[in-house]
């Protein structure tokens, strides 16, 4: 493993193509990325919010979908304003510190939302299948330790990858085909031994999705064998609807990431990796608060009193 030539590194300069392929789309795709953005915003502190508000929110699963609108909110703020800059200026370079900043928050949230997506699967499970057991099982206590296990395993996550970076030596600028700084990037530019770093990149990411994927899919095995054992239809349907919002984020995002990363690169071409970053960097944080809030009336109802007020007031 090679020490890094601070000199040398600090000099390195990415250039984020991002869409340049494309110069009649700039400004079309600039105000579509700025208004998606802006309702991600809105629509993740807006969740927070109405969580934080209503008192019939107050419960473990909003608990976690509350730190998941947080989660969703800083990782497109991380990486949606450099795409619009990139969009609109001619000069689209970014430091190595930049990108390293931006890679490693990054990460910490890509890693934490796999962990909260773990956890709301672990409390739909005790919820369905232990409802006797659930307020003692899901106390506030266990809801905050299961927070703090998951931001805990993201930023550790973050601080091993991003050491395994650090530990690079770059020597050249490098032009990247894309608008994220993802880890292929410093791989690519990097002229030292990669074997640690490749090493760390494929133990934990592949742990991270692993483990959080068979909590997922374990939780879900045993909740549909107790709904497929409910007598009452009206019981298996209000069973399923609960975790309904839950599986169509679960899939949207692993859908997304696996698409990304384990198809072939020979078939996965450049514009389909960048609208595929696009998806899961500025679309997924959009549509997470649409998926749970349209299906809860609790949440339906604080939106509409909140905009009643703006509206009296003005």
């Amino acid at each position: 493993m090679m020490t890094p030539d601070r000199n040398q590194s600090s000099e390195v300069v990415f250039i984020l193509l991002g869409f340049s392929d494309y110069p009649k789309l700039q400004v079309p795709l600039f105000l579509l990325f700025f208004v998606v953005y802006a309702v991600a915003v809105v629509g993740n502190v807006g969740m927070i919010v109405v969580i934080k508000i209503n008192p019939k929110l107050h419960t473990p699963m909003y608990f976690f979908l509350k730190h998941l609108s947080f989660v969703d909110f800083c990782y497109s703020t991380i990486a949606t304003p450099k795409l619009l800059e990139n969009l609109v200026v001619e000069d689209k370079s970014i430091s190595i510190k930049g990108c390293i900043t931006q890679f490693s928050i990054g990460i910490i949230c890509v890693i934490t939302e796999m962990g909260m997506l773990a956890v709301m699967a672990y409390d739909r499970f005790v919820a369905i299948c232990y409802p006797l057991l659930y307020a003692v099982s899901m106390s506030p206590k266990c809801c905050a330790l299961l927070v703090t296990v998951a931001y805990s395993w993201g930023i550790i996550s973050s601080i091993v990858l991003t050491y395994s970076l650090l530990v690079l030596s770059f020597c050249e600028t490098k032009i990247i085909n894309n608008f994220v700084c993802e880890y292929s990037v410093f791989l690519s530019a990097s002229c030292s031994d990669k074997y640690f770093s490749e090493m760390m990149l494929f133990i934990f990411v592949n742990l991270s999705a692993f483990c959080t994927l068979v909590i997922i899919l374990t939780s879900y095995l045993f909740i549909f064998y107790t709904i497929l054992k409910m007598h009452s239809a009206t019981g298996r349907y209000k069973a399923f609807s609960t975790c309904a919002s839950h599986l169509t984020a679960v899939t949207i995002f692993y859908g997304t990431i696996l698409f990304l990363y384990f198809i072939p690169n020979s078939k996965n071409p450049g514009l389909v990796v960048k609208v595929g970053s696009v998806f899961y960097i500025v679309v997924i944080p959009v549509l997470n608060p649409f998926i749970y809030s349209l299906r809860n009336n609790d949440v339906k109802e604080t939106f509409r009193k909140i905009s009643d007020l703006k509206i009296i007031s003005q």
